[in-house]
């Protein structure tokens, strides 16, 4: 597969779960801008089959090399970024994932029992991060995740997709700061991830990041049904470092704060300071 054909893959999905993505690309459009993707964040477990590096082979095989590495002590999250060795616009790619060893026991058996119902001897590993959820759920099972760990509830229920993309608020025509893009979409009546301030970072730290709240889908558990934060759209201003490149790494700080913007606490108060 080209590197291109597994973006516009990893985008379709994406918004599928995230159809406020869509509509906000829209609003970009329609001023005029070409919108250009700084990067796409992929979660995942430590668990061997299924960790950071059997994500990232496909895109290393695409010629992505591993960049800066990332921890959450906190979120109990490690993560790495990679970026193209040859193509300079093509997106990063930030893969997290969770330490299982230091979750609580009933975690470590729910997600081993989900990897557990996934045949890997059927399995193309190059297609892994398209495959969504491989495997059987239950209210219980989430609801126990969800008041451990938020990023454990997320991928029991969506599995194996893009859980952002993100603008690159730098090759923006029409817009000047982030601040501007804020206000632009709040205008627009979408919603923004406020935890730690809209913007996260600063120029003094080389990246500012802001994020919208994930939607909300859907999701059946046998014959009843819960509305699930699934997937959210982030937007980020890069600043050029002392020697005059453009810093392409990331805040470990800020990305603890973009990723609440899947959790079912700040989305339901987001949500309802708003009516």
């Amino acid at each position: 597969m080209e590197k291109g054909q597994l973006l516009d893959l990893l985008w379709n999905q994406y918004t599928l779960l995230t159809p406020s993505a869509r509509l906000i690309r829209g609003v970009f459009e329609d001023r005029g801008e070409q919108v250009q993707n700084d990067h796409i964040a992929l979660r995942t477990f430590d668990d061997e089959r299924v960790n950071i590096s059997v994500i990232a082979a496909p895109f290393v095989r695409l010629g992505y090399v591993k960049k800066g590495e990332y921890q959450f002590k906190e979120k109990k999250l490690f993560a790495h970024h990679y970026e193209h060795a040859e193509d300079p616009s093509a997106p990063k790619i930030f893969i997290s994932q969770l330490l299982l060893g230091q979750c609580s026991a009933d975690v470590q058996r729910i997600v081993s029992k989900a990897l557990d119902q996934i045949d890997f001897t059927k399995l193309d590993l190059d297609t892994l991060m398209l495959k969504g959820r491989l495997w059987e759920i239950s209210a219980a099972e989430y609801d126990l995740l969800q008041k451990e760990s938020e990023y454990a509830s997320w991928m029991y229920i969506f599995g194996f997709c893009a859980n952002h993309f993100t603008v690159f608020v730098n090759e923006l025509k029409t817009l000047n700061s982030l601040q501007d893009v804020n206000s632009l979409l709040k205008e627009k009546g979408f919603k923004l991830n406020d935890a730690g301030g809209e913007i996260k970072g600063s120029p003094g730290e080389y990246l500012e990041q802001s994020s919208t709240i994930a939607d909300q889908i859907p999701v059946a558990f046998g014959s009843e049904s819960k509305n699930i934060p699934s997937c959210y759209y982030e937007f980020a201003r890069r600043y050029p470092l002392p020697d005059g490149t453009i810093y392409q790494g990331f805040i470990a700080a800020s990305a603890d704060k973009i990723f609440e913007s899947t959790n079912v606490s700040l989305v339901d108060k987001v949500l309802s300071n708003s009516r």
